[in-house]
């Protein structure tokens, strides 16, 4: 009975897999070129401003590696960091044939099409449709960036357990199906999500929910890891936070180029967004460690660590809409929200083993909605404002919709995944490779060498 439950699950699975191929696909040679529009001259300010802003959207990843690497155990942080560096090379492979098409191409309004495939027609002329006085591979490689990182998040929910072979597979599979389409429904120049005016200034919807919820997911499908499992009594706490901490400096340092540099211009809306990066994590950062100091009498690095990058994650989506004192009460309001969400996991025993869920998932959907709450357009004129800037629930609707349909295509879309690859690879390593650590049996070296 079991086995034909898993047989008729596997089915389905791969025929919806094959379905979402053929939507993704269709329209490849088939939808018409809209007119294109002139396009400007290149701004050199601008361009400088923005290969600047890749570079430090680029150090992010490995800032992430560092950030996870130090708090899982000595025996899998090799496995940690690899699962972070290697979609530098994957990611890029993607975005390189066909993701960029997919995410930026004209399209339909879910997808867009392979008329870039290849970076074809990806060159030193602008875009009319995107950052118009840069070149487009600029914009192209900046945008790179954020597909990038994006999967790469998903690695600290799926830590010391995962095969690396699948891991590769899955974001290979994850960027193309789940990560292209959503970069097209809120960036895409003519997107759903986009021409409904929902907001998310550098990737909320796109980059945070989408993993978060993801990581939620497949968390779920690999299951608890056997030793947290069978309460063997071996130690699972970080391993080396002073690691972690550097991880955490060079993901804010980078998250200026992410945030700021999504003004795709240098000028007086990339320094806003700066300005609300920055107090947003600084002001969660502390109030995370308050909430420890209240409640467990005291502060922790890893807490402040863990606040500060859940302060980053809310302000993404709202840093080019709001002004400083609404970044201060994003940064307060996700300070709480993923304190207790993280909790969660205790609850209903999944192993969310480094808290992407509590802090990318709910950190994401928080700062989107909270977009929708304080936007305002003193700060960013082709936003919206807000309701508490006169707006009344307009835009908090349309931000509910965007937070909404990128949970359950991100849910979905990563449940089919998972499916598929449970029945063909298989997800996780077996309980001798996982009790000796990943470090050895998926990658044959160590971190760490003890002399004798």
């Amino acid at each position: 009975m079991f086995h034909k439950f898993i047989k008729s699950n596997t089915q389905i699975a791969l025929t919806a897999a094959t379905t979402l191929l053929i939507i993704l696909l269709a329209n490849a040679n088939a939808c018409a070129q809209p007119p294109t529009p002139s396009s400007p001259a290149i701004n050199t300010g601008d361009t400088a401003w923005m290969l600047v802003a890749a570079a430090f959207v680029m150090l992010m990843t490995p800032g992430l590696a560092f950030f996870y690497g130090g708090m899982v155990r000595s025996k899998n942080v090799l496995n940690m960091l690899m699962q972070s560096f290697v979609a530098l090379g994957i990611v890029t492979f993607v975005w390189l044939l066909w993701g960029y098409s997919l995410a930026f191409a004209p399209g339909n309004p879910f997808i867009g099409s392979l008329q870039w495939f290849g970076l074809n027609h990806v060159g030193e002329t602008p875009s009319p449709y995107y950052a118009p006085t840069v070149p487009h591979q600029v914009y192209m490689i900046y945008q790179l960036m954020f597909a990038i990182i994006t999967p790469a998040l998903i690695s600290g929910a799926i830590a010391e357990r995962m095969k690396f072979s699948t891991y590769v597979v899955f974001i290979t599979l994850w960027s193309t199906f789940i990560y292209c389409p959503l970069a097209h429904w809120v960036w895409g120049h003519n997107g759903w999500l986009n021409s409904l005016g929902a907001l998310d200034f550098a990737g909320g919807t796109v980059v945070h929910i989408s993993s978060g919820v993801s990581a939620l997911v497949l968390a779920i499908a690999l299951g608890r890891r056997y030793t947290d499992t069978l309460h063997t009594g071996e130690e699972m706490r970080p391993h080396n936070l002073t690691m972690t901490l550097v991880g955490t400096a060079l993901l804010w340092f980078g998250w200026f180029g992410f945030n700021a540099g999504s003004a795709l211009a240098s000028g007086g809306l990339a320094s806003s967004a700066f300005v609300a990066t920055h107090i947003a994590a600084s002001i969660a950062g502390l109030t995370w460690i308050l909430i420890e100091w209240s409640i467990y009498k005291k502060p922790t690095a890893l807490g402040f660590a863990t606040g500060a990058v859940a302060g980053l994650v809310a302000i993404t989506p709202a840093s080019g809409y709001v002004g400083p004192i609404p970044a201060l009460l994003i940064g307060v309001g996700v300070a709480f929200i993923s304190f207790y969400a993280i909790k969660l996991k205790h609850r209903f025993h999944y192993d969310d083993a480094l808290d992407v869920f509590g802090v990318h998932g709910m950190g994401g959907i928080w700062g989107a909605l909270a977009t929708g709450l304080f936007a305002s357009v003193l700060v960013n004129g082709s936003g919206s404002n807000g309701l508490f800037y006169g707006g009344g629930l307009t835009l908090f609707i349309k931000q509910t919709i965007a937070v909404a349909s990128a949970v359950a295509y991100a849910a979905i879309g990563t449940w089919i995944l998972t499916k598929i690859l449970s029945a063909t690879m298989g997800l996780r390593v077996n309980v001798e490779d996982e009790n000796i650590g990943l470090d050895l049996t998926q990658h044959g070296e160590s971190a760490y060498v003890m002399a004798e």
